[in-house]
């Protein structure tokens, strides 16, 4: 009966592609939404990141209406998981954003693996 397998990687160093799905890097979310949590570790093995919003690839998702129906979708995931979520307006000193369709349209990239 075939067991469950394990993917062992040597010298690899967690990284995102982030330039391919974040825009421009100057561009500014202010006044767009985004949604806080509590505090919880980012899943990926090794990594010490905590989160305290809803993110990707430790970027910020962020959306352009309150009312969205993936941010509310969202939202309430993270209410399913006891996060405690709070639909907010975003502010720049919270870190790093992305939109959450340009994060859609790259396919989803959580963590990126490179050779060390």
């Amino acid at each position: 009966m075939p067991g469950r397998g394990t993917i062992t990687l040597e010298d690899v160093d967690l990284e995102t592609d982030e330039e391919l799905w974040t825009g421009d890097p100057g561009s500014d979310h202010t006044g767009w939404y985004c949604v806080r949590t509590d505090r919880f570790p980012c899943p990926a093995a090794g990594c010490t990141f905590v989160a305290e919003f809803m993110t990707a690839a430790h970027l910020i998702l962020v959306w352009e209406e309150r009312d969205d129906p993936n941010l509310l979708r969202h939202a309430q995931r993270a209410k399913e998981v006891g996060r405690n979520p709070r639909v907010v307006a975003y502010v720049a000193s919270y870190g790093p954003s992305a939109s959450y369709y340009q994060w859609e349209a790259a396919g989803r990239p959580v963590h990126g693996v490179k050779r060390g």
